[in-house]
């Protein structure tokens, strides 16, 4: 599954993962390879990202959105800390 994590001023990471875990506004949920299509809101909260190789990617969230649709991720979010 590919991510493409972007905030208002850059593009923060592209790439393979695994899963990631995101802070929904009703509560935190994962997403895994072959998920259901989604379209969801996101509050604030940590983001974390596992990457294909294993590595672990963190990020701290204001709000943004996250949209899955076959295998491909895309997170829009705003108030970012790395």
């Amino acid at each position: 599954m590919n991510i493409s994590v972007l905030s208002p001023d850059k593009l923060i990471f592209e790439g393979a993962i695994t899963s990631v875990k995101v802070p929904g506004v009703t509560g935190q949920f994962e997403v895994l390879n072959n998920h259901a299509p989604v379209v969801s809101a996101l509050g604030e909260g940590e983001v974390r990202i596992l990457k294909q190789g294993g590595e672990k990617m963190t990020l701290k969230i204001e709000k943004g959105f996250i949209e899955v649709l076959n295998n491909e991720v895309a997170l829009l979010i705003q108030g970012v800390q790395e």
